[in-house]
């Protein structure tokens, strides 16, 4: 079968269901040609015999596009609509006194982590739409905790954001407690710890790490506020982003309700999950006025 690298395929034994981008193509030890795989719009890699795989036609894909980012485009819609309900709320408790001022925003800063690249360009863009000031680098999960402490001194966000690709392996064991049987959950547990070191704090420091399946209580455990996958499920590629927009966008004298978090994400309540946490924004007054 003629697949490349860059191809975009689906599993037939999986029913079709996850449009996957080919990113590497090896023979084993059997000399049987299998495949590494990207999900286009799900943060999951897997491998593949090569015999597995079909090539998507061209409307699978459009729809595919068209269904992820309209999905996309809602959550999008739903933060926009709840930042106007929660400014106008602000307004109506303003004093007589303070009316003659204008206020500006100050919401929280993010520096988000990404083991794919294609990912991290998307995600940039979706926190420039949503006005937040964001820092992105590619890193492979492997590498992300070899470089946090440098990039946490450099930037100092108020949200981190450990992401990349993840997935349940074990041999179909399924064996939800074994660490060693998560592609890349061990490695966003380390680079957890080693921001924690660098800042204790949950509310000081707010982290999200995860991937698709990730071991969402290990990672936790190891320091996170709000981690993927509760149900081993595959998260949308936008999920940490509408997760940061939640904390960055919640006033600082406020804690994030869990739920409304949950209920920001694209994936919900089985991909996505944390503790409770200090919102991140302030407001300032008097804006400068622009002359």
């Amino acid at each position: 079968m003629d697949i490349q690298v860059g191809d975009l395929v689906v599993r037939k034994s999986h029913g079709g269901d996850i449009v996957f981008k080919v990113t590497d193509v090896f023979e084993d030890d059997d000399r049987h040609i299998h495949c590494v795989l990207k999900g286009l719009h799900l943060r999951l890699i897997a491998d593949s015999p090569i015999d597995d795989l079909m090539p998507i036609e061209a409307e699978h894909l459009r729809n595919e596009i068209v269904r992820m980012e309209g999905m996309h485009n809602d959550t999008l819609r739903r933060v926009l609509m709840r930042r106007s309900r929660e400014r106008e709320q602000v307004e109506l408790r303003r004093s007589e006194a303070t009316k003659k001022f204008t206020f500006f925003d100050l919401p929280g800063r993010v520096l988000h982590l990404d083991g794919d690249e294609e990912y991290l360009r998307m995600c940039l863009k979706t926190y420039n739409q949503l006005n937040i000031q964001a820092e992105g680098r590619w890193v492979e999960e492997s590498k992300q905790a070899e470089v946090i402490v440098n990039l946490l001194e450099e930037f100092r966000p108020d949200i981190l954001v450990l992401t990349g690709h993840d997935a349940l392996t074990g041999n179909g064991k399924k064996d939800f407690a074994d660490i060693n049987n998560y592609r890349n959950s061990k490695h966003f547990i380390t680079a957890v710890k080693k921001a924690r070191i660098f800042e204790p704090s949950r509310d000081d420091l707010v982290i999200f790490a995860g991937a698709c399946q990730s071991h969402f209580e290990a990672i936790l455990s190891s320091g996170a506020n709000f981690a993927s996958s509760p149900n081993r499920i595959f998260i949308h590629a936008y999920d940490p982003v509408f997760i940061a927009e939640k904390v960055a966008f919640t006033p600082i004298n406020r804690t994030v309700e869990v739920s409304d978090a949950i209920t920001a994400s694209v994936t919900g309540i089985d991909g996505v999950g944390g503790l409770e946490t200090r919102g991140k924004f302030r407001l300032g007054m008097p804006k400068t006025p622009i002359k």
